[in-house]
């Protein structure tokens, strides 16, 4: 019964489009319900372009810019002063695609301290997303702000 549970997984995984293989090309959500849902980040986020244009939010500086965060190792943003865990997350590997993002921005402590495997691990975001629809619906919005060669790879 194992071997044919993971052979159909197998062909299933195989038979999957190229664009989940990275697990941030594509977004389940809605887009249109994540620019409404992102209302509640902008007190401490932005989404500014390369050329500096913000495309959602305000000037805020609490949290880091969320441009192309979709694929991007996380704590990696030039300047901006991440907690210790963060940091540590990105260096193990972390890379924010839908599922990650969601998790984390739900329950942003005890998503780092499962990945971690460390109990004490705290990020410094203290805000939650209530609903992981909402939290999916913002990562689809935030796709969507992407830049054009990140959206289509």
């Amino acid at each position: 019964m194992n071997r044919t549970m993971i052979l159909a997984a197998a062909a299933t995984l195989l038979s999957a489009p190229v664009a989940f293989a990275d697990g941030h090309t594509e977004a389940s959500g809605d887009a249109a319900a994540g620019e409404a849902a992102f209302r509640q980040c902008i007190s401490c986020h932005v989404v500014v372009d390369d050329e500096g244009e913000t495309l959602a939010g305000r000037n805020a500086r609490t949290g880091p810019n969320l441009y192309a965060v979709a694929g991007r190792t996380a704590g990696t943003i030039e300047d901006f002063r991440y907690s210790g865990s963060m940091t540590e997350a990105g260096e193990a590997g972390l890379v924010w695609t839908e599922e990650s993002f969601a998790a984390y921005v739900q329950d942003p402590t005890a998503f780092l301290r499962e990945t971690l495997d460390d109990g004490s691990a705290r990020g410094s975001m203290s805000f939650r997303v209530r609903s992981e629809e909402d939290a999916v619906n913002l990562y689809a919005y935030l796709l969507s702000l992407a830049p054009a060669e990140e959206a289509t790879e």
